[in-house]
């Protein structure tokens, strides 16, 4: 065994035992610094770092049994070892010191040889621990990067789908504007035509048949919409209706062929009807128009309500998860990445009951797999998410029709740093988190299917936390 060099502090209301002990250790090739109570230990433990501390019991001011009890409470001290060297050669003495805390424990007069051997081991599990406590910092770092990265990815995807709805509210908005003026200038010319009743009654109807095409406007075939454009701008041209190019198709989305609008036009004066036909086209235009705003802002509504419900914001870090939801919410996020190559087929149990979990991170989950799923299949292919509900169980399965994973690396892929994509497409980590999220924070279990053609992973998760914890 090797034997390790360190930071000694020794501890000892004597000074010729202090003096006696430090030149052994330095001669052994240590740094020693000397405190002559517990306060004054303790004041050096706060201002300089130690790999060791040698602590004498019987000492005024503060005795060793307090140090080793601040020492053990205090976050920043509790993990440096303590070999309790004192003259209390009593069996008590020495169980109360290893119970507090101490690392071992020496009679005086010590043997030298001894206090060598018991040095060196703790000064190598003092190292073997600060490089564990190196490599967990280093692994939530990584695993904190990885969140990050995700979130990043999840945010591009996010800020893209609001993109869309607001530009067309936006941009509906500004057209809106417009369109209300010469909805003005039309009605006035309306106004001015001096229809009848019977008439008034007529462009009454004519617009509650606008609103509900601006909701479900007439399905036609491209050809045929085109075709029917050109008869209804020929007809209105041929009728002196100025501008007929621009009236013609929404006329056709009202529902308007030649034939109906010859019905329409019976009982209009030729002027009337040109006035009329105008306030139909201005009147079918902004309840389009809002019809688009309504749709974009709602748009925008669903998105914002998805993504608090997939962060769980404002709510405890356990919840009464719905599956369905979680998923739900999930490809809403991951909306613009599933482009239209990819289908998605949902295949939910009807009787899938509510469980206890981790919501934000259970999303973490189905984000990686989804997310996982797209890439294996390169934009095109399909996606089944399956869920169904056993005894105290539920069961979630992620599958794709991608190429599948070889045999010789499935073994690997849940292991932290193992990934099979390029350099700079991912750090390893996402089916590492999911393992974890799974199966040490759900006590569930977390499986993988994969062949030519098929992946599937399968979750298990327990109903209830605590009954599995």
């Amino acid at each position: 065994m090797a034997e390790e060099h360190g930071r000694i502090l020794v501890v000892d209301d004597n000074r010729v035992n202090r003096l006696k002990l430090s030149m052994n250790l330095e001669q052994q090739g240590h740094i020693v610094s000397m405190a002559e109570d517990g306060r004054q230990a303790l004041d050096r433990l706060a201002q300089e770092q130690f790999d060791v501390v040698l602590l004498d019991i019987m000492m005024p001011v503060m005795d060793g049994y307090q140090v080793l009890e601040q020492m053990k409470s205090d976050p920043a001290l509790r993990d440096i070892p303590v070999i309790v060297i004192s003259a209390l050669d009593e069996i008590d003495s020495a169980v109360r010191s290893i119970e507090i805390g101490a690392e071992d424990y020496l009679p005086k007069s010590f043997d030298p040889v001894l206090l060598r051997a018991r040095l060196n081991s703790s000064l190598q599990k003092k190292k073997l621990r600060d490089l564990e406590k190196k490599y967990l910092q280093q692994e939530v770092m990584l695993r904190q990067s990885e969140k990050l990265a995700t979130l990043g990815r999840l945010s591009a995807g996010m800020a893209h789908e609001l993109n869309n709805p607001a530009a067309a509210a936006r941009r509906g908005a500004g057209q809106l504007e417009a369109a209300i003026a010469q909805l003005q200038k039309a009605q006035a010319r309306l106004s001015d035509a001096d229809l009848k009743p019977v008439q008034r009654q007529s462009l009454l109807a004519l617009d509650l048949v606008a609103q509900e095409r601006a909701r479900k406007p007439a399905y036609l075939d491209s050809i045929t919409r085109s075709d029917r454009e050109s008869e209804v701008e020929a007809w209105l041209a041929g009728r002196g209706i100025p501008q007929a190019w621009e009236v013609a198709a929404p006329l056709v989305n009202l529902g308007y062929d030649p034939s109906q609008l010859t019905a329409l036009v019976d009982g209009f004066s030729v002027p009337q009807f040109a006035a009329a036909i105008e306030w139909l086209n201005i009147t079918s235009t902004v309840y389009a128009l809002l019809e688009e705003i309504g749709q974009g802002t709602a748009r925008i509504s669903d998105l914002v309500k998805a993504l608090k419900a997939y962060t769980y914001m404002d709510q405890g870090p356990i919840q009464t998860v719905d599956l369905h939801d979680s998923l739900d919410n999930t490809l809403i996020i991951l909306h613009s990445k599933l482009g239209a190559g990819i289908a998605v087929h949902r295949e939910y149990a009807s009787d899938l009951p509510h469980i206890e979990a981790y919501g934000s991170e259970l999303n973490q989950v189905w984000t990686n797999l989804i997310d996982n799923a797209i890439d294996a299949m390169d934009g095109k292919g399909q996606i089944t998410l399956r869920t169904r509900h056993d005894g105290q169980w539920v069961c979630v399965d992620v599958e794709d029709n991608g190429p599948g994973i070889p045999e010789d690396i499935r073994a690997h892929i849940f292991e932290p740093f193992f990934t099979t994509k390029p350099p700079g497409k991912g750090t390893g980590l996402g089916l590492s988190i999911c393992h974890n999220i799974v199966v040490q924070k759900h006590h569930g279990r977390i499986d993988v299917i994969s062949g030519p053609g098929k992946t599937r992973f399968e979750v298990q998760l327990p109903l209830r936390l605590a009954a599995n914890a």
